[in-house]
């Protein structure tokens, strides 16, 4: 089924263009994006079931304004042909208070060249098997509460098992002198995590599903559940691993969550204008094994930050990061190609229409190689296989990484034996990591369960995988 484009953004477009053609006249650039986010969040557990609102939900507009040094943005949330002349002074006054406050406070104006644009119309309507309106809440709660009840009947030690489901249906136009394009997608994901208890010892595993899918996406989880619930219970007998240096294989997570740390954040260009990326030093050079490639884009692959446009009107891109081990570009915002003078990569994001747009991560993974997960854990004598995500962190200035893993399994001559720590914290220098990276799998697994945030704010939708990578890393 095709998902269908915000009747809200669909009647609004007309007065959307007049409003550009009039800021036109004052303004040598002016765009606007129009957002309609609607979703709900799902969840079930043994205490009961919830149903709210997602937290990604949004409705508004952002002009953008060429104000003669650099740009200044107006956002609002109601618009209507009667009020338009007092919406274009509204926007005089924002482009014209923001050069007299930075001249009045005696702060260097940073001079941007005017956005050049290309004529373009687009549209993307993505399919799904099943439209969120063709199914009740209560069909959802209740697949979900079936979910829940088969996982319970796995295991004594249960406490809780939790289910959690949430959708959101993402509408965009975005219109300026040159530019007509318009989007409707839908993204869902599904977590459960399973809760035991032995004596005093609690441990949890969790797991779940997400994509550019419709409520279809439910059948997918409760394939899950039952191997969930049985990592859990292996948990309550896992050790504290002892601190070194050891050969580890990555799973397609955990190598995800190295591709994104390591060199997601590290590579956002704004960072490189701001001097705070490490990154923009080694460019050209050899950052990693010539074993790996690593790409970041919403047309890189099919996941939930996939789109035909990104919050600035840039249509979005494959970006290769890394080639063959050498640092080639990083992924830039329209603002910060401007000020470099390169060329967007389509990864200028928003938390939500009233926010900035910053260089962001869409779909960060590390390409296939050619080797198996049979013989990538032969050829370790002593080490272990990391799986599960619990956080992340990073220092693009200083390229640090420290990687929260859920379970590591324990490798001896080559066979896996059974034995599992946790948890378990992976730490080093991100070109020492990459370097050390001597085997790749030859299949890519992407996990679209996350978020990220700027630092400690700023949230956007993302995903990152890769295939399994053997390296040589600190754990402790």
């Amino acid at each position: 089924m095709q998902v269908p484009m915000s009747k809200y953004l669909t009647n609004q477009k007309g007065t959307l263009k007049k409003l550009i053609g009039i800021l036109s006249r004052d303004f040598k650039y002016a765009s606007v994006l129009g957002t309609d986010v609607k979703g709900k969040e799902y969840e079930v557990r043994k205490t009961g079931t919830s149903i709210t609102d997602s937290l990604w939900n949004e409705r508004g507009f952002v002009v953008r304004v060429f104000n003669g040094y650099n740009y200044s943005e107006y956002s609002f949330n109601e618009l209507s042909e009667d009020t338009l002349d007092l919406l274009v002074d509204k926007i005089k006054e924002k482009a014209e208070d923001d050069i007299k406050n930075l001249k009045s406070a005696g702060i260097n104006i940073s001079n941007y060249p005017v956005i050049e644009e290309e004529k373009l119309t687009m549209s993307h309507y993505k399919e799904v098997e099943i439209l969120p309106e063709e199914k009740t809440a209560e069909y959802r709660i209740k697949k979900m509460t079936e979910i829940m009840n088969e996982a319970l009947s796995y295991s004594d030690l249960l406490v809780d098992f939790n289910v959690r489901y949430e959708e959101c249906h993402i509408s965009k136009i975005f219109i300026s002198q040159n530019k007509d394009l318009e989007q409707s997608y839908i993204w869902s994901q599904g977590n459960i995590l399973a809760l035991v208890r032995r004596d005093n010892n609690t441990k949890y595993y969790y797991d779940g599903v997400a994509g550019l899918k419709g409520v279809e996406l439910l059948d997918e989880l409760r394939a899950k559940a039952k191997v969930v619930v049985e990592n859990a219970e292996k948990l309550l007998d896992a050790k504290r691993i002892t601190p070194g240096e050891y050969d580890v294989i990555c799973s397609p997570e955990i190598a995800g969550l190295i591709a994104h740390e390591a060199f997601g954040h590290g590579v956002e260009m704004d960072m490189f204008v701001k001097n705070r990326a490490k990154a923009v030093e080694y460019i050209g050079k050899y950052v990693a094994s010539e074993l790996v490639n690593m790409h970041d884009g919403a047309a890189a692959v099919e996941s939930v930050s996939s789109y035909l446009f990104d919050d600035e009107g840039t249509i979005g891109t494959d970006t290769l990061i890394i080639e063959n081990g050498i640092l080639k570009t990083g992924i830039s915002d329209l603002l910060s190609a401007l000020r470099l003078g390169t060329k967007p990569t389509g990864n200028g994001k928003r938390e939500s229409f009233e926010r900035k747009a910053y260089a962001r991560m869409t779909n960060t993974f590390f390409e296939a190689g050619n080797d198996k997960l049979g013989d990538m854990i032969a050829s370790i004598k002593e080490g272990y296989l990391l799986d599960g995500t619990m956080s992340g962190m990073e220092d693009p200035k200083n390229w640090g990484i420290q990687c929260m893993i859920l379970v590591a399994k324990e490798i001896k001559d080559g066979k896996l034996t059974g034995n599992i720590m946790s948890p378990v914290i992976m730490t080093g220098y991100v070109p020492d990591l990459l370097k050390s990276i001597s085997m790749v799998s030859d299949k890519v697994e992407i996990s679209a369960l996350g978020a990220c945030g700027k630092g400690y704010k700023e949230w956007v939708k993302v995903s990152d995988g890769g295939p399994y990578i053997k390296a040589r890393a600190r754990l402790g």
